[in-house]
């Protein structure tokens, strides 16, 4: 087998067809076969069909800019020469092509073959066989001429063990799932020992003695926030406590790291990837039901209104009185008997009591918020119920309810009070931001809202202007209509993307001045961030080596986590639809209503009742007519018959095909109503 470098500098001239262009460093990311892109300093750029050459995703690499055909001031992007590999392992399949071994890539976005060459006996010394699961380690990567030469790390598994589709989601979206020894080692070194914290930080309240208990999803394993609330005159005070993750990962340790690499836990249709170790995130840093746990509080004072007219941030040490789950809380505030509540004698009414207030405080709080502005789309999250096997039986959808609302109200008042304290003290730290949307996308829904008749010529001025209000009145002056879908895509679709950023810019769509993540440390790197900056501002705010570093390194850091962040929510996504389409190939040719969600020029979305599956009905299957597409208005219209296809519109379907590898789901239709 011919051998070449990995890592050639660059050509000295361009290829053919080529204008010679100064070459520019930046990051490669393929978003997958034939489609990618890098980031430089000058922005980011599409790169050519076949312009990817011998680059693999997340490697540095130089490109050379040519400007695209046909379109002025574009430029597309050539790789020339790749200057550090961003991967040297990956996961895939073994087989054989004597006398070779063979490892295919579970990332699709890898197009490469790989070898084991006959010399190398990795595979017999790890006992692995045709089709097993591997880890494959890379002695020479791919060029144009040859092949890529591979040796194999670990055995993962065999194919019938293991569920390919979701190791490849893992693998195509660049998800760690071992944690480095480092890393282990520490975690395992880890105990809670919270009367020697209490003994030795002075300001460290005891609120052990304090009731509070933590209410999540009835399959939740790690419980990193708990809440407590009392009557006081008129108002109420409220305790939110959340998991002191910091006392356990100090800066700059083996596991700090690893988080800071990973930024999130990825929760996956079947699985849940931690971003700590299991020892911390379901055990030490865990508020489990009648044991101590070391925590951040946030305590605030409410007025009769719901308005926050005081509060303070301490660490604490406290002990929840129960461990309850969503459904129950919802029983108990539907009227149902405190005695289901899964909490000792001796603090059941205690907890319904506090239960009731917290739910009080959350119907204020929702008023308050609708009162300056804040931004509540509809929108669908659905669920594939699995069983013990990781089969799926059925789909159900997630919905707010007034045990969701109480959780997820304390949680904003407790991000917003504390992002509230840094931004007064102009404390850098990882803030939560969202920009308005830009006037121009804001425009472009005013004729379609028109259209539907939701709003007036004053109120859609005010929507072009950004006015929030005003967009909150047009999606309730929709609802529970045929456009009530449609106004809320359009709407939803010019909002921009929340980021996180070191310094504070406010969050339009909650209406809040300041903002952040400050809940959720067990499993976002960003509120672990907002807890050591809440720790060091306690302490009297002078600089430290520490915090020096976290400052410098802060940027790079949070577009990390915002660039993480997304990519676990498509894993997570993608996930989903490949157990959605699974359960649907066992249901081909069944009937369903839905209603359209997407318009493109392939096809119509469809969204089926009561389930939140959606599936594609092909523009192939909707007639034997051209069809004109309407990017504004999200509308297919056939040329001949002037049918229109648009957002909202409710439909029958029959599930006609699923491709499970890819989670897609075809539908064919029935009728339209």
């Amino acid at each position: 087998m011919a051998r070449k470098r990995a890592h050639r500098g660059p050509r000295r001239g361009p290829r053919r067809g080529e204008k010679r262009r100064s070459l520019v460093t930046g990051t490669l990311r393929v978003v997958r076969p034939g489609l990618a892109e890098v980031q430089t300093p000058e922005g980011t750029f599409a790169v050519a069909r076949r312009g990817v050459r011998e680059g693999m995703n997340g490697d540095e690499v130089q490109v050379s800019l040519v400007p695209m055909h046909g379109r002025a001031g574009e430029r597309v992007a050539y790789v020339q020469a790749v200057l550090q590999r961003a991967h040297q392992t990956f996961l895939g399949i073994y087989g054989t092509a004597d006398p070779l071994g063979v490892v295919s890539p579970l990332d699709a976005r890898m197009v490469h073959d790989f070898f084991v060459l006959p010399e190398d006996h990795s595979a017999r010394r790890l006992g692995v066989g045709e089709s097993d699961v591997v880890v494959a380690r890379i002695l020479e990567y791919p060029t144009r001429a040859s092949a890529g030469v591979v040796t194999l790390d670990r055995r993962v598994g065999s194919s019938t063990e293991l569920d390919l589709n979701m190791e490849a989601v893992l693998a195509s979206h660049d998800i760690a799932t071992q944690f480095p020894e480092g890393a282990l080692r520490e975690a395992s070194e880890v105990v809670a020992n919270v009367d020697e914290a209490l003994r030795t930080d002075a300001n460290r309240e005891d609120l052990r003695s304090v009731c509070c208990v933590t209410i999540d999803p009835a399959d939740a394993r790690d419980f990193d926030d708990a809440v407590g609330a009392r009557r006081v005159g008129r108002g109420f005070e409220v305790d939110v406590h959340i998991a002191d993750v910091t006392q356990y990962v100090p800066w700059g340790g083996s596991l700090d790291l690893e988080a800071r690499a990973r930024t999130c836990s990825v929760y996956l249709a079947d699985r849940v990837v931690p971003m700590l170790p299991e020892r911390l995130c379901n055990d030490v840093c865990s508020l489990r039901p009648d044991e101590d746990r070391l925590a951040m509080s946030v305590r605030l004072v409410l007025d009769e209104r719901g308005n926050v007219a005081d509060g303070s941030v301490c660490t604490s040490a406290i002990r929840s009185r129960a461990r309850l789950s969503y459904d129950e809380v919802d029983r108990l505030l539907d009227g149902g008997p405190a005695d289901d509540l899964a909490c000792g004698d001796d603090v059941r009414e205690q907890v319904a009591t506090m239960l009731a207030l917290l739910d009080e405080v959350a119907q204020l709080r929702l008023a308050r918020r609708a009162e300056r502005g804040a931004i509540d789309f509809a929108t669908v999250e659905s669920k594939v119920v699995l069983d013990e096997a990781g089969d799926p039986v059925d789909v159900v959808v997630r919905r707010r309810t007034r045990a969701t609302s109480l959780v997820e109200e304390a949680m904003l008042m407790a991000n917003e009070f504390v992002a509230g304290l840094l931004a007064e003290r102009d404390v850098p730290c990882a803030y939560r931001v969202h920009e308005p949307p830009a006037p121009d996308d804001l425009a472009a829904c005013v004729p379609v809202l028109r259209e539907l008749g939701v709003v007036d010529a004053g109120t859609a001025e005010r929507i072009a202007t950004g006015d929030a209000h005003a967009i909150r009145q047009a999606l309730e002056g929709c609802e529970g209509t045929d456009g009530a879908f449609l106004a809320n895509a359009l709407l939803l679709r010019a909002q921009r993307k929340a980021v996180y950023a070191p310094h504070n810019e406010g969050h339009y769509a909650l209406g809040a001045r300041a903002y952040c993540h400050f809940t959720s440390p067990i499993r976002r790197y960003p509120d672990v961030l907002v807890h050591r900056a809440l720790k060091w501002l306690a302490q009297g705010g002078a600089p430290t080596t520490e915090q020096r570093e976290t400052q410098r390194l802060l940027p790079q850091i949070c577009r990390s986590c915002s660039e993480r962040e997304r990519v676990a929510d498509a894993a997570s996504r993608t996930s989903s639809q490949i157990k959605a389409a699974e359960l649907f190939s066992h249901r081909l040719g069944e009937r369903y209503s839905g209603i359209v969600v997407g318009c493109e020029r392939f096809g119509l979305f469809v969204m089926l009742d009561d389930m939140g599956v959606e599936g594609l009905v092909s523009v192939r299957t909707l007639g034997d007519e051209w069809f004109s597409y309407d990017a504004d208005r999200m509308t297919l219209t056939g040329a001949s018959t002037g049918r229109t296809w648009r957002l909202g519109q409710r439909v029958a379907v029959a599930v006609a095909d699923v491709d499970i590898p890819k989670g897609r789901i075809d539908f064919s239709l029935l009728g339209a109503r």
